[in-house]
C-alpha cells in the first residue's frame, strides 16, 4: 500500500471545510484525496460554487491538465476520492470504475441495533424528479442498484442507539447506499444525520464514510488500496 502523504502546515486550520483536506496519495497521473464533509467534489451553482474539492485539487496540482474528475461523493459524505492529473489518466481511471474494477467501502452508523450480521440490499432507483435530489425505489423504471453490507458492532452515538456498517456499493447510483439503508425493503436504519432519508437531527453531519478505496495504477497496473479511519 502506498504510503500517506502528510497535509501541508497550512492545510491544518479549520477556518473552512476545505482547510481539513488531506492528501494521502499523489503520483504524477493521480492524487487520493481524504474529503472533508460538508464539501463539494466538483463545481456547483451559486455565488459559492466555484468553492469545492476539484478546484482545491487544481490549485495544489497546477501542472494538472485534467479533467481532473473520476467520480464524485455526495457533498455531506467524507472519504477517499481519486482525481486524475491528465486526460490519459482520467481515463483509464473513469474505465475501471464503468466496469467496476474500482472497490469501494463505507462506513455508516446507522438508526438502531441492526440484527442480521450482513446482508445484500437490491432496490432499483431513480430520481424523485419534483423533489430533486432525492432518489426513490422503482422497480419498473429504475436503474439496477446492489449493496452488500455487514454489521461493524452495535453502539450509542449522542445517547442514541446505533450500529456501526461496512457497506460495499456493487452499482454506483447516486444516493445508493443512503436509499438502501433507509428504505423498509432494505435495511431499514437510516444512516443518522441523513436529511434526505432519515432524520438530520440525529447527528451533527451525515455519518458516512468512504472508507476504502481499491484501484489499479494506471501505469503500472499495480492493485493499490487505501484506508481511511471514519472520524465518527
Amino acid at each position: 500500500m502506498p504510503s500517506p502523504m502528510p497535509s501541508p502546515a497550512h492545510e491544518t486550520s479549520h477556518d473552512s471545510p476545505l482547510d481539513c483536506a488531506r492528501v494521502r496519495f499523489a503520483s504524477d497521473r493521480f492524487v487520493i484525496i481524504d474529503k472533508p464533509p460538508g464539501v463539494r467534489s466538483v463545481r456547483g451553482n451559486g455565488p459559492d460554487g466555484h468553492v469545492c474539492l476539484e478546484a482545491w485539487v487544481r490549485r495544489r496540482f497546477p501542472l494538472g491538465d485534467g479533467p481532473l474528475t473520476v467520480h464524485r461523493l455526495d457533498m455531506p459524505t467524507s472519504g477517499l476520492m481519486v482525481y486524475a492529473l491528465d486526460r490519459k489518466a482520467q481515463s483509464e481511471l473513469s474505465v475501471q470504475f464503468m466496469k467496476r474494477k474500482v472497490s469501494k467501502a463505507y462506513t455508516a452508523l446507522v438508526n438502531g441495533h441492526v440484527r442480521a450480521d450482513s446482508g445484500r440490499v437490491e432496490l432499483s432507483l431513480r430520481v424523485d424528479w419534483p423533489n430533486r435530489p432525492r432518489q426513490i425505489v422503482d422497480h419498473d423504471q429504475g436503474k439496477p442498484a446492489r449493496t452488500e453490507w455487514r454489521r461493524l458492532s452495535h453502539e450509542s452515538f449522542l445517547g442514541q442507539p446505533c450500529t456501526r456498517l461496512e457497506m460495499t456499493p456493487i452499482t454506483g447510483r447516486s444516493h445508493q447506499l443512503r436509499v438502501h439503508a433507509a428504505h423498509a425493503q432494505g435495511i431499514g436504519a437510516p444512516i443518522l444525520g441523513d436529511s434526505l432519508y432519515g432524520d438530520e437531527t440525529t447527528a451533527p453531519r451525515l455519518l458516512l464514510h468512504a472508507s476504502t478505496l481499491e484501484l489499479n495504477d494506471p501505469d503500472s497496473g499495480e492493485r493499490l488500496r487505501f484506508e481511511s479511519s471514519a472520524p465518527f
